[in-house]
């Protein structure tokens, strides 16, 4: 087991003895795609200059409130362990792992623009009829698309986003 899967086992255990799992589990999403979408925050976490204790205060004023406080300790606990760089990956190792003790795998579906429960309900059933099992949908916001959607289940990509087809068709256009 490597480093960030050991890490996800052990806050999947804490969480749900804690019978916060959902929460905790939705919360380190979040932060892990925050993350990913801005490099001055992962930047400020993951620097050996900065002080501990003012990167724990960028973590209070980015989850306190809004986060449980099961959420805000272990994101701090990461931070305090030089793991903030490891966030984005622990938090979909998380979620991986709770899905899969769901008897489920863990669908990513990325969009321009927010996807209503409706919409997402019904992707997660034809996702679930195209790889033969049921899954567990997390949705990112990732204006990069454009329009349409591109999803991942485990090594499987599905890409209908307006970017990849635009980037298909710049591709033979310069082809010629």
């Amino acid at each position: 087991m490597d480093r960030v899967s050991g890490y996800a086992a052990g806050i999947l255990e804490i969480a749900r003895a804690e019978g916060v799992l959902e929460r905790v589990e939705n919360e380190l999403y979040e932060l892990g795609r925050q993350l990913e979408g801005s490099p001055e925050l992962r930047s400020a976490l993951t620097d050996p200059q900065l002080p501990i204790d003012r990167k724990r205060a960028i973590v209070t004023d980015l989850l306190e409130g809004r986060a449980s406080p099961l959420t805000v300790s272990l994101v701090e606990f990461l931070v305090r362990q030089d793991l903030a760089g490891d966030l984005g990956e622990l938090a979909t190792e998380l979620a991986r792992q709770s899905a899969a003790a769901r008897n489920r795998q863990l669908a990513e579906i990325r969009t321009a623009v927010p996807l209503d429960e409706a919409t997402v309900e019904r992707l997660a059933a034809a996702l679930g009829r195209v790889t033969g099992s049921e899954v567990e949908v997390r949705t990112v916001v990732d204006p990069s698309i454009v329009g349409g959607i591109v999803a991942r289940v485990g090594d499987t990509v599905i890409d209908g986003s307006v970017a990849s087809k635009l980037e298909s068709l710049r591709n033979v256009l310069l082809a010629r």
